[in-house]
């Protein structure tokens, strides 16, 4: 399978995880995620009163100039372990 492949299958197959992450895996999850989809991140940094707005943020920010193809070979790695853990 191609390295997209496995990104599609991954994405898919965290949403089948039988307990949640906790909240810091999520966030690399999400930033993983949208710097494989969109690149570096753009736009204001949320206000502090929005606090999931801005971690997300602020986790995507932490990502920037990494690549896409390393995003998604690092999304897919992280999504394997927590399968692994989760069985």
């Amino acid at each position: 399978m191609s390295l997209q492949e496995d990104f599609e299958t991954a994405a898919e197959d965290v949403q089948n995880l039988s307990s949640r992450p906790d909240n810091e895996t999520l966030l690399q999850l999400y930033a993983l995620y949208k710097q494989a989809t969109e690149g570096d991140v753009s736009g204001k940094r949320p206000s502090r009163l929005k606090i999931a707005a801005r971690a997300k943020y602020d986790a995507w920010s932490d990502k920037s100039g990494m690549g896409g193809d390393d995003a998604m070979q690092a999304y897919v790695d992280l999504v394997q372990k927590l399968i692994e853990e989760d069985q």
